[in-house]
């Protein structure tokens, strides 16, 4: 997998292929999650059955982000705090307040 760069952003993560794979794999399911509840409602589905599978996206996204920010805490913020920037420490904090709201 080859570096990536974008002019807009100040932080990147190269992630191992394993990793990557993994993340692509969810969100392309959760990709095909939504692509199914639009033709749901297109098909004028019942209400629950709809609800139902919006429960089921939100799942599936909050596994998403269990697994980043795990990969993110193993990685980069151990990284970070062995190299003395206890700043990541904040940083970390605000994301899991942000993540439980």
């Amino acid at each position: 997998m080859e570096e990536k760069y974008c002019e807009h952003c100040e932080k990147y993560k190269h992630r191992e292929m394993v990793e990557y794979k993994d993340l692509m794999n969810r969100l392309n399911r959760i990709e095909g999650q939504v692509r199914g509840i639009k033709k749901m409602v297109e098909e004028e589905r019942y209400c629950v059955d709809i609800l139902t599978q919006v429960s089921a996206i939100q799942s599936a996204l909050n596994a998403f982000n269990r697994c980043l920010l795990s990969n993110h805490i193993k990685s980069c913020v151990a990284t970070k705090m062995k190299e003395g920037d206890e700043e990541v420490v904040d940083e970390l904090c605000n994301t899991i307040q942000k993540l439980m709201k």
